[in-house]
């Protein structure tokens, strides 16, 4: 969707409802006919399955996860389970515990009770490890973890591959010519941060660029701490040429850092961030980021889920670390001379 959104020049929002089918919104019939042109010419499938007068007797998937308002990725993976479930003739139902223990609780005692549950997705928003739910641990249902794994044997996982989403993110700045490159992380605390740490450190080590703790700072996510020690990086004796921030918010502030000190981007300064918010197409210069691929992971649970079910197979102990490929535009050229 994201190729087809860049394509049309539309947001990846509008190609969901074009492709969808979704009715009462205000996109244009041409806008409509040019996402559907674009989707046929690259193959993206938009043939359901035909429905039938009478639904499966076991038709629904429990989506449980710990919050939904923190962040835009939860949405990106409910939207992929939802047309994978959606096309396999199944619905999503979606509950957000806020890490609650006795509202987790309360939602699976009456949700595993009804008699057309399939499976759950068990979601968190930050890739962790979790403890599985007794409730679940017994239930009579598959269930898939969605961006975490767990001890327990006999659940499939999938999680982004964050290490070599880091290392694709660097060793692009590194064949740009860049070796002073500067990381802006997340709390270290963090799966995500770690991983995305680890990736830049094997890109260095990959290209025999000694590593610099002072070159990398702790932020949060947020486009102030991305501004705050880009600005710190930047005014070093010797400061980077190029930049890795672990989120596009934070390299959003590390791009107006860069406009209060007059450095063009990409001209005396290179940008990376990591999601691939729509927002990194828009900004100026348009951002090279990493595809976090929350729709694809999306679609993977609910297709092993629902395979399991129909096979009537039990949980295969599998982690998937789905691929976060690089998304090449403007933030990202050569170091300019005497660098």
């Amino acid at each position: 969707m994201t190729d087809i959104a860049k394509q049309a020049g539309v947001s990846q929002s509008t190609v969901s409802l074009v492709l969808n089918d979704v009715r009462g919104t205000k996109v244009s019939k041409a806008t409509r006919e040019l996402v559907l042109a674009i989707a046929r010419e690259i193959g993206y499938p938009q043939v359901r399955h035909p429905r039938s007068g009478a639904a499966p007797q076991r038709n629904l998937i429990l989506y449980l996860t710990d919050e939904l308002a923190t962040s835009p990725h939860a949405m990106q993976t409910i939207d992929g389970a939802s047309n994978l479930a959606w096309e396999q003739d199944c619905i999503v139902s979606v509950f957000a515990t806020r890490s609650d223990p006795e509202r987790e609780a309360a939602i699976l005692a009456q949700m595993l009770g009804n008699p057309a549950l399939l499976g759950v997705i068990y979601a968190t928003i930050f890739t962790r490890q979790v403890s599985v739910p007794a409730a679940l641990r017994s239930a009579q249902v598959p269930v898939v973890l969605l961006n975490c794994h767990a001890r327990e044997q006999g659940y499939p996982s999938v999680v982004p591959g964050e290490v070599l989403g880091g290392y694709a993110a660097t060793m692009h700045l590194i064949e740009a010519g860049h070796r002073r490159i500067g990381l802006i992380n997340g709390e270290p605390w963090l799966e995500a941060a770690a991983e995305r740490h680890k990736g830049y450190r094997q890109a260095l080590t990959t290209a025999d660029i000694p590593y610099q703790p002072a070159l990398v700072r702790e932020g949060d996510w947020q486009v102030g701490s991305g501004f705050e020690h880009a600005l710190a990086l930047l005014r070093l004796p010797d400061p980077p040429t190029a930049l890795f921030c672990a989120n596009d918010l934070m390299a959003v502030g590390a791009i107006d850092a860069a406009r209060q000190l007059e450095l063009a981007i990409p001209g005396r300064l290179s940008i990376v961030g990591y999601d691939d918010q729509d927002m990194a197409r828009y900004i100026h210069p348009p951002l090279t980021t990493v595809l976090l691929p929350n729709h694809e992971m999306g679609r993977w649970a609910a297709e092993t889920l629902i395979g399991q079910a129909r096979a009537g197979m039990p949980g295969l102990r599998q982690q998937i670390k789905m691929e976060c490929p690089l998304v090449v535009r403007e933030s990202v050229g050569k170091p300019s001379r005497g660098a």
